[in-house]
């Protein structure tokens, strides 16, 4: 018995299921990377936040050498894995609070150190008009792109 072939139909009907199939699962995994990108910002941020939260800790307990009017927060976000001497310890042993810094995902690996990839808010700016100043109060992604909850990933 000779097998039978696909016949023109037979292989154009295959062909646009093939594809329909294709339209479908390309944006689906668009949006799981998105997703994951997303995940991945979002535990940045808790991290870093934290982080920025006790440097500030350990200088209101006068842990860290301040200037006079200085704000208590750190001057620059490599500082929180660079460390700072522990003005309690008797040998001025550094205090550290990342072991690394995240890198934004949604900025590009090739541009910069980590520590550039992120927006950041400096304590003395408004909150309506974040600016980078003397000081790192918050840090946000310089994305402009919207996440999937609506909201742009810089307002996060």
């Amino acid at each position: 018995m000779k097998p039978r072939g696909f016949t023109f139909i037979e292989l154009m009907i295959t062909l646009a299921i093939m594809a329909t199939l294709a339209t479908v699962a390309v944006p689906m995994a668009q949006v799981a990377l998105q997703r994951a990108k997303e995940q991945q910002l979002r535990s940045a941020l808790i991290e870093m936040r934290e982080a920025i939260d006790a440097y500030k800790r350990a200088s209101d307990n006068g842990r860290i050498k301040l200037s006079l009017g200085a704000s208590g927060y750190p001057k620059k976000l490599e500082e929180l894995v660079e460390g700072v001497p522990d003005q309690r310890s008797p040998s001025k042993q550094n205090i550290y609070f990342l072991r690394r810094l995240p890198r934004d995902p949604f900025q590009p690996r090739e541009e910069g150190s980590a520590a550039d990839s992120w927006s950041k808010r400096a304590y003395a700016s408004p909150p309506d008009n974040p600016s980078e100043g003397e000081d790192v109060f918050d840090v946000a992604s310089r994305s402009t792109k919207v996440g999937l909850n609506g909201v742009p990933l810089n307002q996060w």
